[in-house]
C-alpha cells in the first residue's frame, strides 16, 4: 500500500483573451499527446486583463497510466532530466515549464503554430487514495498515508533517474 505512483499528468497552455492563439494551443497540444484538448474558462472578473467570467482562456490534456508515464519521460527529457526542490508541493505533486515545444523529442516545428511554451503537473498517488472521491462513505487520507515531498523526490530519482537540485 505505500507504493508510489503517477496518476496523471495534465499538460496546460494558458493563452488569455486571444481566441486565434487557443485553437493554436489546442493544435499543438492534439500534436503532442495524440488527445483531444478541453479548453479551461475563467470563473473570476479582472477588469485590467479584459477577463469576465466564462471566456475560454486556456486549454489543457489529461493523460493517465501508460500514456502518462511515457510522455512524462519525454518531457522530463526536455528539461534535461533535472528538477528544482521548490517544484514539489507538500503533497508530493510536482510541475514544471516547457518554454519551447520543439524542445520535445519527436516533435517538429509547424510555422503556422509559432513558439509556444506549456506548463506540465504531475499527480503522485498510492493505492488507496481513492477513499477520498468516492462517492459513498467518502473519507480523508490519513497522514501518514499521504505521501511527503521527500517521498515524491525519492520516488522520482529512483523510477525516472531525475536529479533534483537545490534552490539557489
Amino acid at each position: 500500500m505505500q507504493n508510489i505512483k503517477i496518476e496523471k499528468v495534465t499538460l496546460n497552455i494558458g493563452v488569455g483573451n486571444e481566441p486565434d492563439k487557443l485553437e493554436k494551443a489546442m493544435v499543438l497540444l492534439e500534436k503532442i499527446t495524440n488527445s483531444k484538448p478541453q479548453k479551461t474558462f475563467t470563473k473570476k472578473r479582472i477588469p485590467t486583463w479584459n477577463i469576465r467570467p466564462g471566456l475560454a482562456i486556456g486549454c489543457k490534456v489529461t493523460l493517465r497510466a501508460k500514456k502518462a508515464e511515457l510522455m512524462l519521460k519525454k518531457l522530463l527529457y526536455t528539461v534535461n532530466n533535472s528538477l528544482k526542490v521548490s517544484q514539489f508541493d507538500d503533497k508530493g505533486n510536482f510541475s514544471f515549464g516547457i518554454k519551447e515545444y520543439i524542445d520535445i523529442p519527436d516533435v517538429k516545428y509547424e510555422v503556422s503554430l509559432g513558439i509556444i511554451g506549456l506548463e506540465v503537473a504531475v499527480t503522485l498517488q498510492r493505492p488507496g487514495f481513492r477513499i477520498k472521491k468516492r462517492t459513498v462513505k467518502q473519507s480523508n487520507i490519513p497522514s501518514k498515508h499521504q505521501i511527503s515531498k521527500q517521498q515524491a523526490i525519492d520516488f522520482i530519482k529512483k523510477e525516472f533517474n531525475i536529479n533534483v537540485e537545490e534552490n539557489k
